[in-house]
């Protein structure tokens, strides 16, 4: 099983991939080859699911640590921070520590800090825990996708990546239903207890099917160190002042300032430094590959609406409704539980039909699912989101299987870690921001909206003077003597209704602009190619 070995062995990996599909193949190496799939996708689900549950139960840890609002927000920044660095190392790490030791070692890792984090008692103990705990799980998430596009032929393939989209659309989609019910049955400490369970059974099945080979760290002198430091310095820099500028006013925040310049320069030394190179850490002349290009993006975008829509419903059902964790999470379970049930449906689709209709039909039911919500009123509830969050969970499970196999058909053996870590990175830094521009995004029409109705609301006109008379002696009648305070309350009553108003009207812009986005990710779709062994009843 040297194939399961290095993912940077091309001839390695040539043998391994007609592994599943020879006749004579051992049945110990097809379950060995699979066993190292599941194994690594659940990985990556795990990684994915603790970003999600950990933000639904934010507060609470905020409170349990002493952490400020503001403060507390670096909980998540430095998890994601770290993740978002490692994505693209990890091919080349992988080839110099072997895939057995570095997956086994970063999987180990991953369930000792998230133990740990229940653990801290102060913010910036936590902070340190949540960074080492993101740069292992960010490990995960490309290494299980460079598996599947390397380890299996390209007829089981779909399969592989319909796994991999239950890390990918699912988990996001399920956190903050998982987050919630821990957080509010049990107690915060419990979101990273959780993954302990999974943990052990993934840590089981890559021992069995992982073979120790020899470390490269001769590799480690030739590695592409000025590629490596603009990009890391470049993402941290670009990764922190999306998670924290909406909170610090953007560019009025020198800091911010600071960090989109640095950002700015770094990632372009960084591109520069690919495209000159000749061992590059990744090879960005694939993007010029057509399938490649649009697919990544379309998955940019789908980045963009897959977090955005995890963030903004979350806000929308505590701010205007008042629902805590676990009420949230309930509502949210519609757009993520019928994809267990879609998701494994979707590699005999591709059977059966071209993969680029099933992208197309996934793209338009989920823009679909955010226009149903653009006229959405302060009763708008659990029931009234109950078909857009159904239709959301359809689209989300037709997209991710299809696109990936189109957009990775054709990539080399030596070009595969590349390709997974520019597909991965590049959902994650669509999903980062994405969720910093709704936030703005949706300050700005609130603000928008605000300003438009409270000129409506004049005193001047006879529909305001009867209002806050019908309240005024609401308020009278309801324990208040004094005429002039059930006026002054009256008129506070009615400013909040203004406010909510706007805050439900700028709700239903930010749904119209990631169903946009969405749109614009179908436009994308359409310029993909058939590849041949995704046509139509070839998948067998």
């Amino acid at each position: 099983m040297a194939a399961l070995s290095n993912t940077s062995h091309p001839a390695a990996l040539a043998s391994s991939q007609t592994a599943v599909d020879r006749p004579g193949a051992s049945a110990q190496s097809v379950i060995r080859i699979w066993s190292a799939v599941v194994g690594a996708t659940l990985g990556a689900f795990m990684a994915v699911l603790n970003i999600q549950i950990v933000n639904a139960s934010l507060a609470d840890i905020q409170g349990a640590i002493g952490a400020g609002t503001d403060d507390g927000g670096w909980i998540s920044t430095s998890y994601l921070v770290a993740e978002i660095i490692v994505i693209p190392l990890s091919g080349w790490l992988a080839q110099v520590f072997s895939l057995r030791r570095y997956l086994l070692a970063n999987a180990v890792l991953f369930l000792v800090f998230s133990v740990a984090c229940a653990f801290a008692t102060n913010l910036s103990q936590m902070i340190v825990l949540r960074a080492v705990q993101g740069f292992s799980g960010g490990v995960l998430i490309p290494m299980a996708f460079t598996i599947i596009i390397t380890l299996l032929p390209k007829t089981k393939q779909p399969i592989g990546l319909a796994l991999f989209a239950v890390s990918a659309t699912f988990a996001p989609a399920i956190g903050p239903t998982v987050g919630g019910y821990l957080t509010e049955t049990y107690s915060w400490k419990y979101i990273f207890y959780v993954n302990l369970a999974p943990g052990g059974v993934m840590l089981g099945m890559l021992w069995f099917s992982l073979e120790t080979k020899p470390m490269q760290l001769s590799l480690l002198r030739r590695g592409d160190w000025p590629g490596i430091v603009t990009m890391a310095i470049g993402l941290a820099a670009l990764q922190t002042a999306l998670e924290e500028g909406n909170k610090d006013d953007w560019f009025g925040s020198p800091f911010i300032v600071r960090l989109s310049v640095i950002a700015a320069i770094s990632l372009s030394l960084f591109v520069w430094i690919e495209l000159t190179s000749t061992k590059p850490l990744l090879n960005l002349r694939l993007l010029a590959r057509r399938n490649f290009g649009f697919g990544i993006l379309a998955n940019f975008l789908l980045g963009i609406a897959l977090y955005g829509s995890v963030f903004i419903l979350p806000v929308y059902l505590s701010r205007i409704q008042g629902y805590n964790a676990e009420q949230i999470g309930l509502v949210l379970a519609w757009t993520g539980f019928p994809q267990l049930v879609l998701i494994p449906l979707v590699p005999r689709l591709m059977q059966r039909l071209d993969a680029r209709l099933v992208i197309g039909i996934g793209f338009a039911l989920f823009a679909a699912s955010n226009f149903m919500n653009i006229h959405m009123t302060a009763d708008t509830a659990a029931d009234q989101l109950f078909w857009p969050n159904v239709v959301r969970a359809l689209g989300q499970a037709l997209v991710f299987a299809p696109l990936s196999a189109v957009a990775t058909a054709g990539i080399e053996t030596e070009n595969a870690a590349s390709a997974s870590a520019l597909f991965n990175m590049m959902r994650n830094l669509g999903g980062a921001i994405g969720i910093a521009a709704l936030q703005t995004f949706l300050q700005k029409r609130e603000q928008f909206h605000s300003n438009v109705l409270t000129h409506q609301v004049s005193l001047f006109e006879e529909a305001t003077r009867a209002r806050l008379a019908g309240l005024t002696r609401y308020f009278l009648g309801h324990g208040i003597a004094d005429p002039a305070l059930a006026g002054h309350k009256a008129i506070i009553a009615v400013g909040l209704r203004v406010r909510q108003q706007a805050n439900v009207m700028a709700f239903g812009d930010t749904f119209f602009l990631l169903g946009a986005a969405l749109v614009v990710a179908l436009l994308a779709s359409l310029l993909l190619r058939k590849p041949g062994h995704l046509a139509a009843g070839g998948a067998h």
